[in-house]
C-alpha cells in the first residue's frame, strides 16, 4: 500500500522514504528504495541516464505517484527544474508569486528577487531575461515559499560555464541563509562534490552507494581530497580514469563563511 504523507511542523528527518517502488510498464524504476535526508542537509543524487533520479525527485515533490512504500516529506517544499518554466505573459514578480497566498505577496516576491540579485527586474517580462536570470527567478519562486525541502532537478545543466559557477555560489549562499534540506539531481560529479554534504549513487532502483563529503567550504576542484572522491564516484558510475594532476583552474564556490 502506498502512503504519502506531507506533514507540517519540525521533522526528525526532512525526507523519510521506506521501500519506495515505482513501475513503468511492469519495469521497476525505483525498487524498494530507502532514503533519509536530515533537516538542513545538502544531498546530491548521481546515476546513469534512466536510473530513476528524476522519478525519485518527482515522487518527493508529489508530482509522481509511487506504487509501494512509505514516503514522508514536509508540507513546505519547492522544486526547481532544468527549464525555468516561467509564464511568458506574467511579469517577473508575478511569476515568483505564482500560487503564493496571504498578505504582502508582492513585497515577499520582491524580497526573494533581491536575494537572487534581481530586485531591479521585478517588472520585466520573462522573454527579456538571460538564461541565468530566468533560472534565478525560478530560485526566487522557490524561496518565497520558505521551503523546508528544496528539490533541484539539474537546474544548472543548460547554463554556460561562467554562469554555472555564479549559480553554484548563489545556491550555497541561499542554502546557508535559509537552511532547507536540499536534494540536487545532477549528472555532473564535480557539481555534486562542490555543493553537497553527501553524494548518493542510484543504481538498479536503489541507493547503491553514499559518500559523506567532509571537504571544507568554499570548495574548489583543487581542494585536498577532491580528486580521490571524484575518482571514486566516477568508478561507481562505470567511468575509469587515470590519475589526474591537480586542476590548474580553480572553481570557487563562495566567499561566505563555512556553514
Amino acid at each position: 500500500m502506498t502512503l504519502s504523507l506531507p506533514v507540517s511542523g519540525r521533522l526528525r528527518a526532512a525526507v523519510e522514504a521506506r521501500r519506495i517502488t515505482r513501475r513503468f510498464a511492469g519495469q521497476a524504476v525505483l525498487d524498494g528504495l530507502d532514503l533519509e535526508i536530515a533537516p538542513g542537509e545538502f544531498v546530491a543524487l548521481l546515476g546513469s541516464s534512466g536510473s530513476g533520479k528524476t522519478t525519485l525527485l518527482r515522487a518527493l515533490a508529489g508530482l509522481e505517484p509511487v506504487d509501494e512504500g512509505q514516503l514522508q516529506v514536509p508540507r513546505a517544499l519547492a522544486a526547481v527544474f532544468q527549464e525555468p518554466r516561467l509564464m511568458p505573459w506574467k511579469r517577473v514578480w508575478r511569476n515568483v508569486a505564482l500560487g503564493v497566498r496571504g498578505e504582502g505577496v508582492r513585497e515577499r516576491s520582491l524580497a526573494a528577487l533581491e536575494e537572487v540579485g534581481l530586485g531591479h527586474r521585478l517588472a520585466a517580462w520573462p522573454g527579456t531575461l538571460s538564461g541565468g536570470e530566468a533560472q534565478r527567478v525560478a530560485l526566487a519562486r522557490a524561496l518565497v515559499r520558505e521551503p523546508q525541502l528544496l528539490l533541484l532537478d539539474e537546474p544548472f545543466a543548460a547554463l554556460d560555464a561562467l554562469t554555472r559557477i555564479r549559480m553554484h555560489q548563489l545556491i550555497i549562499r541561499l542554502w546557508q541563509r535559509h537552511t532547507p534540506a536540499v536534494l540536487l539531481v545532477t549528472h555532473d560529479v564535480d557539481e555534486a562534490l562542490l555543493l553537497a554534504d553527501r553524494v548518493l549513487v542510484l543504481a538498479n532502483g536503489r541507493i547503491a552507494e553514499q559518500l559523506p563529503i567532509r571537504l571544507p567550504r568554499a570548495r574548489q576542484v583543487t581542494t585536498l581530497g577532491f580528486q580521490p572522491l571524484r575518482a571514486r564516484l566516477l568508478h561507481l558510475l562505470g567511468v575509469e580514469t587515470e590519475a589526474e594532476p591537480a586542476a590548474s583552474v580553480s572553481h570557487p564556490l563562495s566567499r561566505t563563511a563555512s556553514r
